[in-house]
């Protein structure tokens, strides 16, 4: 009258693997979940294009942006705008036509090559940079 004995080892391989399965199957659920978040979301270019597209330019009543950046070339090169002491609210290349407002009090902007941009401080055009040559400037929004 045999008895069958269960090898204790081969139960602890096979909790080992359903453990092992459970988790490669909830981490590919958390990745495939991830990527379609990040398909489905606008880009930062494309949120600043809407937030550009939003503010009417010529209207009594629309904001003057403290600082607008328009590139002129194919590419322009790293443009940087942050606030003072806080937050980077730009720093990539753009593209041509792309352009960006900014509404923040005080903004320190860096251009790559001033010769590809155009540059308006409030409602004022800057003087175009030289080809090639970085520029770097504060801008504060006016008082009125």
């Amino acid at each position: 009258m045999g008895r069958h004995r269960s090898d204790p080892m081969g139960l602890a391989r096979m909790a080992l693997a359903v453990v092992a399965a459970g988790a490669l199957v909830t981490l590919l659920v958390i990745g495939a979940r991830a990527l379609i978040g990040t398909l489905s979301a606008p880009s930062q270019a494309e949120r600043e294009r809407v937030s550009a597209a939003a503010t009417p330019v010529g209207e009594p009543d629309a904001r003057v942006p403290t600082v607008r950046i328009e590139c002129l070339a194919e590419t322009c090169p790293t443009v940087t705008v942050r606030v003072p002491g806080g937050d980077v609210l730009q720093h990539r290349e753009m593209s041509r036509g792309e352009e960006v407002n900014y509404f923040e009090d005080e903004l320190d902007v860096v251009v790559s090559d001033g010769g590809t941009v155009r540059v308006t401080e409030n409602g004022l055009p800057r003087p175009q940079g030289e080809p090639g040559a970085r520029q770097a400037f504060t801008v504060r929004a006016s008082s009125g």
